[in-house]
């Protein structure tokens, strides 16, 4: 007989006309690839759909826009001031509804914010925006103190947005009043510093606020659940802290059903509104908590949620009535369903690598370093099943040769995986020992329990020779081989960083390698205590961190002493013997040196391989040293090809 084991995030949850199959809810999360109109496309469609499909009871459309002229903050934002807008809406909001779950959409406005993030060739840094007061933003464009006949079409243009979405077949919409946008800059102190009515007092600096909250009610009528979103605290200088919050929690609780509470701004707090890898799991949660102790609506809680321990303590205990959670559903839009199913085990756990939001920066397109059907959803929806079963072999157990032989055996394929070592993982399973790592390594035995579900046999312990591929005799073998740690020199008190495994070999060490895993690992030494010197030759460090993760990863580095410009020449007992561009020698002091100058790919054991089957496919570090996105991209594509 089915107990569910996490009992309190199953529970529904009535809201106004409403009721929610369960407590698990996705973010607003916009997705870029929309027409140059702003309207819908099949691709963001089925993106939203994918997460219906998973099982979470509340699906929230973001980044639609109320008054596209003046408000859009994205490059590519849904436009619902456009005449043609309404087809796509229905379309989206009947692909969230026909699996079960509750469609909900974000209406934002940028305010001063908009036009920041347009893509290029799109940029308007002369066009006109309006806030609560005149200013020069820093990328110097202007910003006008919005007149009051403009604040009236605003608040007119909330009320039509609303009325527009709940004929689309919406079942509830979020007012956006947090991270900066408009709302919010009308209610901070910081950011407000107007005279009249909608100035000055905390009820004056709510009144925008509270005339689009009436705005939507009139439109939508006494059965439609609204929800609004606010940020906790702006954490930057003039900006309101926990206990302004409050009290606007209880200026609007009357007028909502649900109160979303998230934190930060865009002034100068991103990594509190998206919890970096190196922050603590639910550290947003706290503020939910006291809110709620002051309302009598329920409220939502986000940031850095995915432990199904952890979910069904937040609700259990009453720390929130629902865990809304984003980037978690990127690398496994499936989560709720499985916590619901008893199947925590086959759950994909997000490493906050920030690749979703720094591939929008670089690319305007979404994906997710583990999940590589997101950014493709419509197109999988295509994919069929082999139409003549092959026997696959792949050689190589890290996450790119896993991942090829899961999508493979799930297209009906006979697969085969062996690895050399005892374990699977390759080359994350350094990463096991890195508190702030750990869902990396985490990957490894997930895929590993996919495969098994899949039913791929895995050998371990085994070596794919030439001979070893003429006795299995496959239709196609993938190599997945990897590489291996390039070793300038060696030493007694020298040390590969995948070899450290939680042990720290010093007090003082050396890090030759300022690349991303020779700062992680400097890192973790000085968060244990250790007097850590991170060396590069090249003049800065970590840039082959992403655009988000970069600025996360410096800030930690502040644990650290970092020099570049310096090449690491030799070990000698006291320390790291370095030479600057000029070959001036200068030793660097340490215990211990820990190297991390990157992989060198196995090219001999892949060269080995080919030609040995009708079909050869090689992929991830054995080709070049590549990402773990890259690796499991390219298995995924792999599988698929077979």
């Amino acid at each position: 007989m089915y107990t569910p084991a996490f009992p309190a995030l199953c529970q529904p949850l009535r809201l106004r006309g409403l009721t929610l199959s369960n407590r698990m809810a996705a973010a607003p999360m916009g997705y870029p690839e929309l027409t140059a109109e702003g309207l819908l496309t099949q691709d963001a469609i089925a993106f939203y759909e994918l997460r219906a499909k998973g099982g979470a009871a509340l699906i929230t459309v973001g980044e639609a826009v109320v008054h596209y002229a003046t408000g859009r903050s994205h490059g590519r934002s849904i436009n619902l001031s456009h005449p043609d807008v309404l087809a796509g809406l229905t379309q989206l909001a009947r692909a969230i509804r026909r699996h079960g779950a509750a469609a909900s959409i974000e209406l934002a406005h940028g305010g001063k914010f908009s036009a920041v993030d347009s893509l290029p060739g799109e940029r308007h840094r002369d066009k006109v925006k309006y806030g609560p007061v005149d200013e020069v933003m820093p990328d110097g464009s202007r910003v006008i103190a919005m007149p009051k006949e403009m604040i009236a079409e605003i608040v007119e243009s909330y009320g039509k947005a609303a009325a527009l979405v709940k004929r689309a077949g919406f079942d509830m919409l979020l007012v956006h009043a947090g991270h900066g946008w408009l709302l919010e800059q009308f209610y901070s102190p910081a950011t407000n510093t107007r005279t009249d009515e909608y100035g000055g007092s905390r009820p004056n600096r709510a009144r925008l606020m509270l005339e689009v909250l009436d705005a939507i009610r009139a439109a939508v009528g006494p059965d439609f659940p609204i929800e609004l979103r606010i940020s906790a605290e702006e954490s930057f200088p003039g900006g309101y802290d926990l206990r302004e919050a409050i009290e606007l929690a209880k200026l609007v609780e009357d007028k909502i059903d649900l109160l979303h509470v998230s934190a930060g701004s865009n002034e100068d707090s991103f990594y509190e509104t998206h919890p970096s890898m190196y922050m603590e799991r639910g550290c947003n949660v706290r503020f939910a908590a006291e809110i709620k102790k002051h309302v009598r609506i329920p409220v939502a809680t986000i940031g850095a949620l995915n432990e199904p321990d952890m979910l069904e303590e937040i609700i259990e205990s009453g720390k929130a009535d629902v865990v809304t959670m984003g980037r978690a559903l990127l690398a496994d839009p499936e989560l709720p369903r499985k916590v619901i199913q008893n199947r925590t085990d086959e759950i994909l756990r997000c490493m906050r690598c920030f690749t979703c939001l720094a591939e929008r920066m670089q690319t305007q397109t979404r994906i997710c370093a583990l999940n590589p059907l997101i950014g493709r959803e419509y197109e999988s929806m295509f994919q069929r099943p082999a139409t003549t079963k092959k026997r696959v072999l792949v050689a190589g157990g890290g996450v790119g040769g896993m991942e090829a032989a899961i999508t493979a055996a799930q297209r009906g394929h006979q697969v085969l995986l062996c690895e050399k070592s005892g374990e699977l993982g390759g080359a994350i399973l350094g990463d096991k020992y890195i508190p702030f790592k750990h869902d990396a390594y985490a990957a490894a035995r997930t895929l590993a329990r996919r495969m098994a579900l899949a039913g791929v046999e895995v050998r371990l312990n085994t070596e794919v020779t030439p001979q070893f591929v003429r006795a299995w005799e496959p239709d196609c073998l993938i190599v997945a081989v990897g590489g291996s740690p390039i070793v300038p020199f060696t030493g007694p008190n020298v040390f590969l960083a995948s070899d450290l495994k939680g042990k720290l070999p010093g007090k003082r060490i050396a890090v030759l390698g300022g690349g991303l895993v020779g700062c992680e690992t400097a890192v973790y030494c000085a968060m244990q205590g250790a007097e850590v010197t991170v060396v590069e030759m090249a003049a800065e460090v970590a840039r082959d961190a992403n655009a988000r993760q970069r600025p996360a990863l410096l800030k930690e580095l502040e644990r650290t002493t970092v020099r570049c410009g310096l090449r690491g020449l030799r070990a000698a007992p006291e320390g790291l013997v370095c030479a600057d561009a000029d070959g001036r020698e200068e030793l660097i002091e340490a215990d211990a040196i820990v190297l991390a100058v990157g992989q060198k790919p196995n090219r001999a054991a892949a060269d080995a391989l080919r030609n040995t089957a009708p079909e050869v496919r090689l992929l991830g570090d054995c080709l070049k040293a590549s990402t773990l996105r890259e690796a499991i991209f390219q298995g995924y594509h792999a599988g698929l090809d077979v």
